[in-house]
C-alpha cells in the first residue's frame, strides 16, 4: 500500500533530541528553540517568530493578541480546516464565511469586501496548497477598514507572494500575524508542532508574555527585570526542546527536502495533465502571483460521483488518496447557525477534491501508472 503520507527523517532528528535531553534543557525556550525561531526570521523576514505546540496554538494565540471580544466578526474562507475558525469562536467572534475562486479553493479576494461591517476585526486568509491568496487586494481591504490580517499559513511553509509592487514576499510575512504547522504532513514537520510570525512590531512584547503563560518569564531570564510574574492572560503554548531539536534537523535539509517535493510535484502535473483533459478533471492552478511550494497535490473531479469512483479505484490498487474538508459552513457545529450566502464555489472542492500522496520517499511512478489506466 502507497500511504497519504510518511514523514521524512534526515538522520540527525535523534541526534539533537539526545543532545536536548542532555543539556538538562528540555522545557522549552532553550537552545533549540532559538536556532529555530533565528533561522525562519533571517530566512523569511518575519519580524519575530515564536514556536509553539501547533499551528492551532499560534492562531489562538494571534485572537488573544488582537483583542478578539464577543461580537466580532472574522471573514474566513469557508474551505478550511476547523482550526482556523476555532481559535476565533474561542474568543466569541462570530465567523463570516467567503467562499472559494473558482479556479482555486483559495478565498475569493473579490468577494470580502462586501462582507465587511462595522464589527469586522480581521481577515484570515488560508494559503491552500501553499499556494498565496491575493494578498495585495486583502491588505488593501484591511488598511482601507482599518482590520488585522492574521494569515493561515499552516502549508505555506517556502512559498512567496509577488506583489503588485515587484516585490516577492514569503508567505506568513505580509499580514500583521501568521500562523504556521509542522505537524507530520507538512512539508517540514516535527511530528506536531507549529509557529507564530508576528510582522507588526506592536505585538511582539505581548505576544512573548501570552506565550510564557501570561507572565513576563522570558525578560526575567533575559535580566530585564529582577522577578516575574502575572501580567496577562496566555496560555502554555511554547514547545519542548525535544520538539524544536527534531525541527531543527528538518530545516538544515529544507532545501533538499523541498527540492524532491517540487520535483515529485511536476512529475505528477507533466504525466497526468493529457490524462486530466480527457477526463474532465482539473490540476492544480498556481496563479502568476503565486509560488508553489509542493506541499500538496490535488485533483478536482468533475463531481461526486467521478471523485469516489476514483478514490474506490485507487485504493483496490493499494494507493491511499484522500479528500480534504468539508466546508465549515455546512459542518454539523456551524450548519445551525450560518444564515450567510450559498458558497457553491466552498461546496464545490467538498465534493471534488482529491489528494494525492505527496512525500519525500514517494514511488509516484505507481500512482501515475495506475491512474492512467483508469477509465470512467
Amino acid at each position: 500500500m502507497i500511504p497519504f503520507n510518511k514523514p521524512y527523517l534526515t538522520g540527525k532528528e535523534t541526534l539533537y533530541i539526545e543532545d536536548a535531553v542532555k543539556s538538562g534543557k528540555i522545557s522549552g525556550n532553550g537552545k533549540y528553540t532559538q536556532k529555530c525561531q533565528t533561522f525562519f526570521e533571517q530566512t523569511y523576514g518575519f519580524k519575530k517568530t515564536l514556536l509553539t505546540t501547533s499551528c492551532t496554538d499560534a492562531l489562538e494565540m494571534a485572537a488573544i493578541l488582537i483583542n478578539i471580544k464577543e461580537g466580532d466578526e472574522v471573514i474566513m474562507p469557508s474551505y478550511t480546516f476547523v482550526s482556523t475558525a476555532n481559535a476565533f469562536v474561542l474568543r466569541g467572534a462570530k465567523i463570516v464565511f467567503a467562499d472559494s475562486r473558482k479556479d482555486h479553493p483559495n478565498i475569493d479576494e473579490t468577494k470580502i469586501e462586501s462582507l465587511i461591517t462595522s464589527k469586522t476585526k480581521a481577515i484570515v486568509p488560508v494559503h491552500y496548497a501553499g499556494v498565496a491568496c491575493e494578498m495585495d487586494t486583502i491588505m488593501d481591504l484591511a488598511k482601507k477598514y482599518n482590520l488585522f490580517v492574521i494569515e493561515d499559513a499552516a502549508q505555506a511553509i517556502d512559498s512567496y507572494f509577488n506583489g503588485k509592487d515587484g516585490m516577492k514576499k514569503a508567505l506568513g510575512s505580509i499580514g500583521h500575524l501568521a500562523a504556521f504547522s509542522f505537524h507530520e504532513t507538512k512539508n517540514i514537520i516535527s511530528g506536531e508542532g507549529g509557529m507564530l510570525a508576528i510582522n507588526d512590531e506592536q505585538f511582539i512584547n505581548r505576544a512573548e508574555i501570552i506565550w510564557e503563560k501570561g507572565t513576563n518569564r522570558s525578560s526575567f531570564f533575559r535580566g530585564e527585570v529582577d522577578k516575574y510574574g502575572w501580567v496577562d492572560v496566555g496560555s502554555s503554548f511554547l514547545p519542548s526542546e525535544i520538539i524544536a531539536a527534531f525541527l531543527w534537523a528538518q530545516l538544515e535539509n529544507l532545501e533538499k527536502i523541498q527540492s524532491v517535493r517540487k520535483s515529485h510535484w511536476e512529475n505528477y502535473y507533466s504525466k497526468l495533465k493529457d490524462w486530466a483533459v480527457e477526463n474532465q478533471i482539473e490540476l492544480p492552478n498556481t496563479p502568476n502571483y503565486a509560488t508553489n511550494n509542493a506541499h500538496m497535490f490535488y485533483l478536482v473531479c468533475k463531481n461526486l460521483e467521478q471523485r469516489t469512483s476514483l478514490l474506490d479505484y485507487l485504493k483496490n490498487n493499494e494507493i491511499l488518496a484522500v479528500f480534504h474538508y468539508i466546508s465549515l459552513h455546512k459542518s454539523p457545529f456551524y450548519q445551525v447557525i450560518y444564515k450567510g450566502n450559498e458558497l457553491p464555489e466552498a461546496d464545490r472542492f467538498t465534493d471534488t477534491l482529491v489528494r494525492l500522496p505527496l512525500f519525500y520517499e514517494l514511488n509516484f511512478d505507481k500512482v501515475i501508472e495506475a491512474l492512467i489506466k483508469l477509465e470512467f
